[in-house]
């Protein structure tokens, strides 16, 4: 794996990531090809109310394409929670989906989803509970701090709030989860609390694996798809969306950069 890049888009990445995806798509040693991608600054632009969050059309078309062709596989691995996720996706049947930054996960099928059922013990559930309730007492009296609640964990949302009462709420909500003894993830504007350790990187390492993929295409452009980035070996395509520094290999710009990267696998396959 390659040490941290620099902050700043490099447009040689884009053309070093055209020429690698070209050289893997070519070797039938190599399929199924993995294509695996983030949902949010990925698929979708950023916006401020997440519930409003969607595919761009171009990357909604080559999705369906991509979904009947041979030798690849598709997976959305995001932190929504798996119904939030299914709701908002538009990808075709077949694609994997994997929720709550690995906790959640299941297949679309043409019937709706086929899921892994998630099971809390009830130390956990009492600890999701308590979580919660200390939770909302953060967010509370801070405008623009707003709590959701998924089936194995608590975030802290600060996308709308001003900068000088995010910074504070996103520190309590971190000492809250040390409190507590949860685990932590800390992402643009967010601060998850989660009582069923999961992460990005492990939960795409399974999925890799049980699928017999010998090669992965992963993009994210939060902190939390470095997990998945350090997770990844040599021979994956690893890709950074946006600016930050990364362990990612390559480097896009945006969302629309991300559908031009699925349209050229798609091109490749036919």
């Amino acid at each position: 794996m390659t040490d941290a890049t620099p902050a700043g888009a490099d447009p040689q990445d884009a053309r070093a990531l055209a020429d690698r995806l070209a050289a893997v798509l070519a070797d039938p040693a190599r399929r199924p090809l993995l294509v695996a991608l983030d949902f949010d600054g990925v698929l979708a632009p950023l916006v401020d109310d997440p519930s409003t969050s969607a595919i761009l059309p171009a990357g909604v078309e080559v999705l369906a394409a991509l979904g009947g062709r041979d030798g690849v596989l598709l997976a959305l691995v995001s932190g929504r929670a798996m119904a939030d996720l299914h709701a908002l996706a538009e990808v075709p049947p077949g694609t994997y989906l994997v929720g709550s930054h690995g906790a959640e996960r299941a297949r679309v099928t043409t019937s709706g989803l086929d899921r892994d059922v998630v099971e809390l013990t009830p130390e956990q559930a009492d600890r999701l509970a308590a979580l919660g309730a200390r939770a909302a007492a953060v967010a509370r009296g801070r405008d623009g701090v707003w709590v959701e609640t998924k089936p194995t964990a608590v975030v802290v949302h600060t996308r709308l709030a001003e900068r000088e009462v995010a910074g504070p709420a996103e520190q309590e909500a971190l000492a809250l989860g040390a409190e507590l003894g949860a685990g932590t993830l800390h992402g643009k504007d967010v601060v998850e609390l989660t009582v069923l350790p999961a992460d990005k990187g492990t939960a795409l390492q399974a999925l890799r694996h049980e699928l017999g993929a010998p090669v992965v295409l992963y993009a994210g452009d939060d902190v939390t798809d470095e997990h998945a980035f350090a997770a990844l070996g040599d021979d994956d395509l690893t890709v950074k969306v946006g600016a930050g520094a990364t362990a990612a290999r390559y480097r896009v710009a945006d969302p629309e950069a991300v559908v031009g990267v699925l349209a050229a696998v798609e091109r490749a396959t036919r």
